[in-house]
Order: C-alpha cells, then sequence, then structure tokens
C-alpha cells in the first residue's frame, strides 16, 4: 500500500477549476477579438488562457461550446458593470452604453456572429444568445435612463439609441472614432432628455 501525501496547494479543486474556466473564457474573447474566428482555435485560447488543450476540452467539449460561453460569459459581466453604475445624467448613461458596443467584447461578437452567418451549427446557439443579451440590454438602458415605456415612442427610442451605439461600434472595427462618437453620444444625449422629460 502507498503513503498518501497531503496535496501541498490549498486552494479546493471547485476554485481552480472555476479560475481555468475563466481563465479560458477571457482568452476567447481576446483570441476573437484580435484574430477573428478563423483564427482562433481551442488550441490558441487554451495557450493564452496557459492550460492544456485537454483543460479547455473539459470544460468547454468543443469549440462552439467555448466561444459561445465566452461572449455571454463576458456580455454577463458587462451588464453587471452596467447595473452597478451610480446614478447619473443621461449623457454618462448614454456614453456607457456605447462603450458596451466599442470595445473588445462587441468585437469579438461581431466574429462569432459573422462566423454564426455561415455555419449552421453556430447560427441558432448565437442567433439565442444575442436575443437574450438585446434584451437584458435594453432592460438595464431602460431602468439606467428611467424610461417610462408606457408612454409612444419611448421604447423605439431607446431601441435607437441601442441600435445607434452598435452602429458607432461598427464604425470603430477599422479606425479609432472616437472623436465622433464624442458628438454623437453628447447629441443622443440631449435627445433623449427632449423625449424621455
Amino acid at each position: 500500500m502507498g503513503v498518501v501525501t497531503p496535496s501541498t496547494d490549498r486552494t479546493p479543486k471547485q476554485d481552480r477549476s472555476r479560475a481555468t474556466r475563466r481563465r479560458l473564457l477571457e482568452a476567447a474573447v481576446a483570441c476573437l477579438a484580435e484574430h477573428g474566428w478563423a483564427g482562433s482555435t481551442v488550441s490558441v485560447v487554451a495557450e493564452r488562457a496557459g492550460v492544456s488543450r485537454g483543460a479547455a476540452q473539459h470544460h468547454f467539449p468543443t469549440r462552439e461550446d467555448l466561444f459561445t460561453a465566452a461572449v455571454e460569459y463576458v456580455a454577463e459581466e458587462r451588464s453587471a458593470a452596467l447595473r452597478a453604475l451610480p446614478v447619473q445624467g443621461r449623457a454618462a448613461v448614454v456614453a456607457a452604453l456605447v462603450d458596451l458596443y466599442t470595445g473588445p467584447l462587441f468585437r469579438a461578437a461581431l466574429q462569432l456572429w459573422v462566423a454564426a452567418s455561415n455555419e449552421a451549427s453556430l447560427h441558432p446557439r448565437v442567433s439565442e444568445l444575442e436575443a437574450r443579451v438585446g434584451r437584458e440590454t435594453h432592460r438595464i438602458a431602460v431602468e439606467l435612463l428611467k424610461a417610462d415605456e408606457t408612454r409612444p415612442g419611448v421604447r423605439e427610442t431607446v431601441q435607437g439609441l441601442l441600435d445607434m451605439a452598435r452602429g458607432l461600434g461598427l464604425a470603430n472595427v477599422l479606425t479609432d472614432d472616437t472623436a465622433r462618437r464624442q458628438r454623437v453620444v453628447a447629441q443622443w444625449a440631449t435627445l433623449l432628455d427632449d423625449v424621455l422629460n
């Protein structure tokens, strides 16, 4: 009979597993944003996360599992950050909402959308995920803007803001659009004040 030696690692296995999963998700989003769908493989993500390919596949059996979970994870993190925003003026809320669509998460999601448009196995998963994220973002925007959607045109105005933010995100993909974006954000805040007050 062999001697059982206690592990010197005091981090519980479940905590290490959660940390590995989080590193994989964050690495997957970064890879999608930087390399696109074609350049983002499970091996590339595992290497970036500092784990073995086997560990990556233990958490996410398929490439589709990994990347849809990654975009969902970061979307949830950003939603939590939005919900935690202190009460502030509409211009700050508009800027925060636009920031959702101009960072690495949007770039990663965009790559996933493009891949889903051509890959039948990915399409339903990404469509469902985007619908859910879109509803949640709309709900948070309504709360932050203190918008009364029972008034005619308010729901469409909030959705227009989110659509505009997505368009600004697209404009920012190829070039830094910061200066123009700041002017558009200021104008939208003024328009929202007119509609929502």
